[in-house]
């Protein structure tokens, strides 16, 4: 059962979220050569998050949630073959430099896993079906990034992107984690002390997301403050996506006759991105790419102001009443 504080921090999660942005941007400005010390924290937090994260998902439930082949099929159609053909129709059109458009790709061509089973909940989708989708979209990403990105910037990607960054942070962010939220599951059906964790874990999940978000703006909003020109240029190709994104979700949904939980669901997946776990990606690239992590955390902010609509919009595109599905 949740404490007081737990449900407090979850009915606030919104404002507590914008508050650490908030913070994390004048903590950056305040202190700009800080910058590569809340870097180095990047990697410890957001595993931490993806930890308990993993842990709201019992292993028991995976095997059922590959069950829901629709919905799964739904949900890698829409980031893997829709997805792509919007970011295509996005940057065809709009000249930028190789380095704003690999941080634009690097975050619109990759699926959320973390906080978009947050503000699912929040619209009354049926965030458990994500969350057990979650290891496959991040297993999936991660091998089709490498061939997305070589189709977008063509040959000269192997000069530009090591593959080391991409397995580095597959094994840290994803799978370290999942394995070890799998141990303390194990360890939960035999100890006391296992349930304890995962509760505690559970309890930490909005002050670990705002801790996420407050060391990625830190880290970045010096480089963000330098590159105005720059930022300027995306915040419109990032807000036209979530617009049309709803739209063709909104398409899908209709079209399969999800009920509303599936529904809002995969509206919310193909919205959200993958910025947070893209960022040491982008911070492993040449020097000549500087600006590609400023890039990528630009979509974060205007995604995280995106979702507070998305919150109190999609449920009114998409009604709670049966449906076939």
């Amino acid at each position: 059962m949740s404490s007081p504080l737990t449900e407090w921090l979850e009915r606030h999660q919104i404002p507590i979220y914008l508050a650490g942005l908030a913070a994390g941007a004048a903590v950056g400005a305040a202190w700009p050569a800080g910058e590569h010390a809340w870097e180095a924290a990047i990697y410890p937090v957001l595993g931490a998050l993806l930890y308990a994260t993993f842990l709201q998902v019992p292993f028991t439930k995976l095997t059922a949630a590959f069950r829901e082949v629709r919905f799964l099929a739904a949900v890698l159609g829409v980031n893997f073959i829709v997805v792509p053909l919007v970011v295509a129709a996005l940057t065809t059109f709009v000249s930028m430099p190789q380095a704003v458009l690999l941080g634009v790709l690097l975050t619109l061509l990759t699926p959320c896993i973390d906080y978009v089973i947050v503000f699912c909940g929040l619209a009354g989708g049926d965030n458990q079906r994500l969350l057990a989708a979650a290891p496959l979209l991040m297993l999936i990403q991660m091998l089709a990034l490498p061939l997305l990105l070589w189709l977008f910037v063509g040959p000269e990607l192997a000069d530009i992107v090591d593959v080391g960054p991409f397995l580095e942070a597959f094994l840290i962010l994803i799978v370290a984690p999942l394995l070890l939220a799998w141990a303390t599951e194990g360890l939960a059906m035999r100890h006391r002390s296992g349930q304890v964790i995962s509760s505690a874990m559970a309890a930490a999940m909005v002050p670990l997301m705002t801790a996420t978000l407050f060391v990625v703006v830190a880290s970045q909003f010096p480089k963000i403050s330098h590159q105005v020109d720059q930022v300027l240029k995306v915040v419109p190709i990032y807000a036209a996506f979530l617009l049309i994104m709803a739209l063709l979700g909104l398409a899908v949904v209709r079209l399969l006759r999800f009920d509303s939980g599936r529904g809002r669901a995969l509206i919310f997946s193909g919205a959200t991105r993958n910025s947070l776990v893209v960022l040491p990606l982008a911070l492993a690239l040449p020097a000549a790419y500087a600006t590609t992590p400023a890039i990528v955390v630009t979509q974060t902010l205007v995604e995280l102001l995106g979702m507070i609509i998305y919150v109190r919009v999609v449920p009114k595109l998409i009604l709670t009443h049966p449906a076939d599905g």
